[in-house]
């Protein structure tokens, strides 16, 4: 009789090897760029900011044309048809600032940051990347809207309208672009250094909607030295076409506002390196 012996099954494990890349500023850039597509509330927040840019312009435009003969002599001679059309800024602001909040906040809610910071150990890449990502889609977005808000208005405008090649209309355009532009990387440096949502959202609505609000409040020697250098204040006196008796010149409110944006994101890099995720 014979033995058959089985001989023991050898299992070999297949292990795929698994290349690792080396994090670099592109990477961060292009990771972060995917992350803020795939959200929801960044569609509907950017549509938002430009229909609410867009839809004022042309309101303000038509009602301003439809109501002209019933405006006091004073308002027809300050009337500025480039401003006027622009107008949409101040509700677009808000809805710039809170998504750049939100883009920051909604990972420390969710916890993501630990993975983020976990695949980018030296974290400001991250900062940058963010800020980045944001501005270019930011300006790019309201860049157009602008430039839809200022030809639209004018129309509704009537004969009180102007053209492109107005004086200072396309610096206002791009002006305004700009400006909703760093409104977003300031609301996305506040996200890093608040790191809650409501503490970010109120601090950005108090700079940029109450504070200049109560600051009419103030005599008006002391008016003079503090509602210029708000973050809101600066920005309009930056693209306004014809600015206000006693604001300060393009250039400088223009400096004031890289003041508040460059300073926001210094402290932000120094506690991103400084706190625990």
């Amino acid at each position: 009789m014979s033995t058959v012996t089985a001989e023991p099954a050898t299992t070999v494990a297949a292990f795929a090897a698994v290349t690792v890349d080396r994090v670099t500023p592109g990477r961060v850039l292009r990771s972060e760029w995917i992350k803020m597509r795939s959200l929801r509330s960044t569609a509907v927040t950017l549509v938002s900011a430009v229909v609410l840019m867009v839809a004022m312009g042309w309101i303000v435009g038509w009602a301003t044309n439809a109501n002209w003969s019933d405006l006091r002599p004073d308002e027809q001679a300050a009337f500025n048809p480039i401003d006027t059309s622009l107008a949409g800024f101040y509700l677009a602001q808000m809805a710039v600032g809170v998504l750049g909040v939100l883009l920051i906040t909604g990972e420390y809610a969710t916890g993501m940051t630990r993975a983020t910071f976990g695949a980018v150990p030296q974290r400001l890449p991250v900062l940058w990347a963010k800020a980045t990502a944001y501005a270019g889609v930011t300006f790019a977005l309201m860049l157009g809207a602008a430039f839809a808000a200022f030809f639209g208005g004018q129309q509704f405008l009537g004969t009180h309208g102007v053209g492109l090649s107005a004086p200072g209309a396309a610096r206002a355009i791009v002006g305004v672009a700009g400006y909703l532009t760093l409104i977003g990387v300031f609301a996305v440096a506040l996200g890093f250094v608040i790191r809650s949502t409501a503490g970010a959202v109120a601090i950005l609505f108090g700079l940029l909607l109450v504070l200049p609000t109560l600051g009419l409040l103030l005599p008006d020697s002391w008016e003079r030295h503090v509602l210029p250098y708000l973050p809101s204040n600066a920005g309009a006196t930056m693209f306004g076409a014809h600015p206000a008796d006693g604001s300060l010149s393009g250039a400088a409110s223009l400096l004031v506002l890289l003041t508040w944006v460059a300073g926001t994101l210094a402290l932000a890099a120094l506690l991103l390196k400084r706190r625990d995720a």
